[in-house]
């Protein structure tokens, strides 16, 4: 922009006094100055005194009246100009009303000290502007009320040589501490999720361990803590099983118990000299019971005698046992004898079965092993060793029921009808379940040389794992009479089981005495059998004086121990 702005060839000029509020610049007009034209061919010329002043040049176009022709020639260069006299000092224009200061040019220059008087047309049109200011200065507003716009200001940014290290540093330690609180938060995320999974894992523990009664103090004996159940309210699932020996003959017999009360498993070995009653209140074993009175009469009479409630009946064959054992992949046990082929032509071949710890059994040693009785061997030895089989095949059976019913079936056997597929599957899973846990033991039901049970010998199995206590009869059942034998003569026992029959009463056989007794006893335990003892002692011919209250053998209801007073003629 220039200090002067000329709005043609001999017009008038402007100059750059300032701007107004709004921004624009604001002109004045520079008053018109004497000049001398230098013709370098007619010489200096004078001013034309009847012309108005400002004119530069002799002709003006534009001029209404008549002008005096100037003989000067332009060659192309501007004439000077000498300003021989000074020019009173024009006070600059002040936008904010400041005023009494010197102009400042910005190209510079600056304004005379001296004042000059305002020239009217100081504002005139200039053509290259938009219009001119034709509306006055708003009036001046105090602070409060002036509307001020972003573009009335400039804002100069001032570079700071440091600013750039400033902030560097405090982006590096605000991330530092950032990076320190995330560390932070996350430990302590981690510390919290540490201490949940623990406390979760601890409180599954003991919830497992209660579930399983495992937890110390809490004793799976309902007669010891009585912190659970008594023997006699505990439940119980039992089933009988039979193993048919097909190749060499006999007969094995076990109770399956599932308590589920206390979540313990037991195998209950019934030796074959168990005296059991017939029907027809004939004393029997339970060898003979099992080959002449079959699956249901046995039950019924073990049920009477051990006082349990047997489901069901599951009678194996030996050949059924091999495949059991193949079915499950084979079994791990401590065998304690070494057992010779039963298939061998000649003695002294190779051994089918080595005595030894973790034996593994496929399905012929297995069988070989549990049906195997050496010479001169009670029948329970063999018996154990078929408790053996049965509880490592439970340790291989699955615990799932429908994988363990998916292995009967495949047995291709032809079940008890009390005892289907998928009863007996889910059954022996459920004992799977507790073989490998370690919750199952077996037991050997003791019973006395002539089959019966001792209530000294008896209890631990009776009373702990079957129960506790003999069955009570049904309301219209025959009394249960034990006779024991202690006159010296064998075949009083007889004579008294065909009174006792014929009187209504149900005979059991109690054995003989190891010595002879001068009297007899009617023995009864509960006040409800007092009358029946009484009646039994009339029956047998005996006074009303052998009758008082004792212990009775398991399975009876009335105990009679006959002595030498006991005269069978009289009955």
């Amino acid at each position: 922009m220039n200090d002067r702005y000329d709005a043609g060839y001999g017009s008038d000029q402007y100059e750059l006094v300032g701007y107004d509020e709004y921004g624009q610049p604001v002109y004045r007009q520079i008053p018109a100055q004497p000049q001398q034209t230098y013709d370098p061919y007619a010489g200096p010329q004078g001013h034309d005194q009847g012309q108005g002043q400002g004119q530069g040049y002799g002709y003006d176009p534009y001029a209404g009246g008549a002008q005096q022709t100037a003989a000067s020639y332009d060659t192309g260069q501007h004439t000077p100009v000498h300003d021989t006299g000074q020019q009173p000092a024009t006070p600059a224009y002040d936008p904010y009303g400041t005023g009494g200061h010197n102009a400042y040019d910005p190209y510079g220059q600056t304004a005379g000290s001296g004042r000059q008087s305002r020239v009217a047309e100081q504002t005139a049109h200039i053509p290259q502007q938009a219009g001119p200011a034709d509306r006055a200065a708003a009036p001046r507003r105090n602070d409060d009320e002036r509307d001020y716009h972003t573009g009335q200001f400039a804002f100069v940014e001032q570079p700071d040589g440091d600013s750039e290290d400033v902030i560097d540093w405090l982006n590096f330690t605000e991330n530092r501490t950032e990076r320190r609180e995330e560390a932070k938060r996350r430990a302590r995320s981690r510390t919290i999720a540490l201490v949940v999974v623990l406390a979760l894992v601890a409180v599954g523990g003991v919830g497992y361990l209660w579930y399983a009664g495992k937890l110390p103090g809490l004793s799976s004996s309902g007669t010891k803590a009585g912190t659970t159940a008594s023997a006699a309210a505990q439940k119980r699932d039992v089933i009988v099983v039979h193993l048919h020996n097909t190749g060499g003959g006999g007969t094995s017999t076990v109770l399956l118990v599932d308590n589920t009360t206390t979540k313990q498993g037991s195998t209950v070995l019934l030796p074959n000299s168990l005296a059991l009653t017939d029907d027809d209140g004939t004393t029997t074993t339970l060898a003979k019971s099992v080959d002449d009175d079959g699956s249901s009469g046995t039950r019924d009479q073990l049920d009477t005698v051990l006082g349990t409630s047997i489901e069901g009946t599951w009678r194996l064959d030996t050949p059924y046992l091999q495949n059991l054992v193949e079915l499950v992949g084979n079994i791990d046990i401590d065998t304690n004898a070494d057992v010779p082929d039963p298939d061998a032509k000649k003695k002294g071949e190779e051994l089918l079965v080595h005595q030894g710890k973790d034996q593994t059994l496929g399905g012929k040693a297995a069988v070989a092993y549990a049906t195997y009785r050496a010479s001169g061997e009670a029948q329970n030895a063999q018996l154990e060793r078929f408790g053996q089989v049965m509880q490592g095949v439970l340790r291989k059976m699955s615990s799932d029921a429908a994988s363990a019913t998916t292995t009967v079936q495949s047995l291709a056997q032809i079940l008890d009808p009390s005892l289907t597929d998928k009863d007996l599957g889910t059954f022996l899973a459920k004992l799977a379940d507790l073989a490998k846990d370690g919750a199952y033991k077996t037991a050997l039901l003791p019973v006395q040389s002539d089959g019966t049970l001792s209530a000294q010998t008896s209890s631990s199995v009776v009373k702990d794992i079957l129960g506790g206590t003999a069955k009570s009869p049904s309301a219209g059942s025959a009394v249960r009479v034990s006779v024991e034998n202690a006159t010296g003569v064998k075949d009083d026992t007889e004579k008294a089981r065909v009174v006792l029959v014929n009187g209504g009463y149900t005979f059991l056989e109690g054995g003989t005495a190891s010595a002879p007794r001068a009297t007899s006893e009617v023995l009864y335990s509960g006040a409800a059998d007092k009358e029946n003892a009484t009646e039994v002692a009339k029956t047998l011919g005996l006074g009303a004086g052998a009758v008082r209250k004792g212990t009775v053998g398991s399975g009876a209801d009335v105990s009679v121990v006959l002595g030498q007073d006991y005269k069978p003629s009289s009955s």
